[in-house]
């Protein structure tokens, strides 16, 4: 149920002794399409993240997060607006042609909105897909004050493109005409969001660095990280697109090492939140600076990826495109030296559009939409008053359409629904691998649960899900 928030009671002045003129910056860092168990501190043992490790070392790993849903846009809509996609503004991945996604309307409440009111300057560096170039959508009609990156996700699938944008200006690379390897995209833009710091260190800012790794193609600069990674793994080449009116228009490349790409391309979002952490100790902001990485979904076994190679959903079922858990449930990383208990490892629940009630509660700011979320800033400063939610609710527009509800450890999906639908249920406390559906056995639960999903959202023309 959408609640409408206004945040008080707990003054972010009375938790943090901060001199009031410094507010905190936040960079909130998300990989795409980077699986549960990518990360060596999440259990991957075929290649190592330091980085990601040691922030995790210094601050809390939290084993129990959750994604907007299963892909891109609807996902990082839920992020943004503070709403599940039972009620977000987009619920799927619908192209507009010839470049970019459904778009944002005009007035949307966003994460920037929120961080803008509040004084803060606004960036954001890689993949946007919430609405195509000119459209209500694009990120400076969503308080966005700086830019970089792709802003349609269909043509962010391939590293080498032909032209990338600042804010709505076109950036052409000539350097990659004709098939030519000049400019890995996502160093380019990596370098941009280190710049924004640089630019940005005496201003409050919030930094958004939507990575484009390790989504599909596979394909990385030949560099140490992948010739330190080929050879090491058993390969089975990938036959992609080379040629023709799809190459770097949205087709995957092939790929003679896709197994040591996919490695290599972690190791480089490792790399990049490294340097990211770095640059904020180089201009003496990383001690007031909240620090989240995370991803937008599950693994994806497109392009060559073999997430099953890696075990990058580890224990859990499903991969991107799933409401099973290795579909949604995400690593979550979350540090604030002094602020964020370091070294703790926690399995409280939360999802996407939590995050938005919990910046407006640190920022002691009123939110007059409704939204689904709840703020989880109590738990991230080990305060009381954390609030209790009452369930997580998902859907997915596309394969025949899906739904997934979680209520304390109880969980429901519906699948196959525009196909007549049918109900699974599944205990997450008992069997976190779902593989056991207990939907006969505890028809009670099951009709529980089925009442509370069909109350979750609410109808959208431009999203039928029946």
């Amino acid at each position: 149920m959408k609640t409408k928030i206004f945040v008080a009671g707990l003054s972010f002045a009375a938790l943090i002794p901060l001199h009031a003129q410094q507010k905190p910056n936040v960079v909130f860092i998300v990989a795409d399409d980077l699986g549960y168990g990518d990360l060596s501190c999440y259990g991957q043992e075929k290649f190592q993240t330091p980085n990601i490790d040691r922030m995790a070392l210094s601050g809390i790993r939290f084993t129990r997060t959750y994604s907007g849903t299963t892909v891109s846009a609807p996902s990082r809509a839920s992020l943004m607006t503070g709403l599940h996609t039972g009620h977000t503004p987009i619920r799927g991945n619908k192209e507009i042609k010839p470049e970019g996604q459904f778009p944002l309307q005009a007035g949307t409440f966003t994460l920037f909105r929120l961080f803008k009111n509040a004084g803060y300057v606004t960036g954001a560096f890689g993949k946007w897909g919430l609405g195509y170039p000119g459209s209500t959508g694009e990120p400076i009609k969503q308080g966005v004050d700086e830019f970089f990156g792709y802003n349609c996700q269909r043509l962010a699938h391939n590293y080498y493109p032909a032209y990338l944008w600042d804010n709505n200006k076109k950036v052409v690379l000539h350097e990659n005409d004709g098939g030519r390897f000049g400019t890995y995209s996502q160093a380019l833009i990596q370098s941009k969001a280190l710049a924004f710091i640089d630019k940005h260190s005496k201003d409050p800012f919030f930094l958004f660095v939507p990575m484009v790794l390790p989504h599909a193609e596979l394909v990385v600069p030949e560099d140490s990280i992948i010739q330190g990674l080929r050879g090491k793994f058993d390969e089975k080449p990938y036959k992609g697109i080379d040629s023709g009116p799809d190459f770097r228009n949205g087709g995957y490349m092939s790929q003679e090492y896709p197994r040591a790409t996919h490695a290599a391309m972690v190791k480089r979002i490792d790399v990049y939140v490294g340097q990211i952490i770095e640059k904020l100790k180089e201009t003496g902001v990383y001690e007031n600076t909240l620090i989240i990485f995370t991803s937008d979904n599950g693994p994806h076994r497109e392009g060559g990826g073999d997430p099953d190679f890696f075990n990058s959903n580890g224990i859990y079922r499903g991969y991107k495109r799933d409401l099973y858990e290795g579909g949604i449930r995400v690593p979550t990383i979350i540090s604030w030296q002094d602020k964020v208990p370091a070294g703790k490892e926690s399995d409280f629940a939360f999802a996407f559009w939590d995050y938005l009630p919990t910046f407006a509660e640190m920022l002691h700011t009123s939110i007059s939409k409704n939204i689904d979320g709840v703020s989880i800033l109590p738990t991230l400063l080990e305060k009381e008053g954390q609030k209790k939610r009452d369930y997580l609710y998902f859907e997915f527009q596309e394969l025949g359409g899906r739904q997934a509800l979680i209520k304390g450890d109880w969980k429901l999906l519906h699948i196959d629904i525009r196909d007549g639908g049918r109900f699974e249920l599944y205990n997450l406390a008992s069997d976190p691998s779902e593989n056991h559906n207990l939907v006969e056995l505890y028809p009670q639960k099951t009709a529980e649960l089925k009442e509370i999903m069909k109350k979750a959202r609410t109808d959208d023309p431009n999203w039928p899900l029946f």
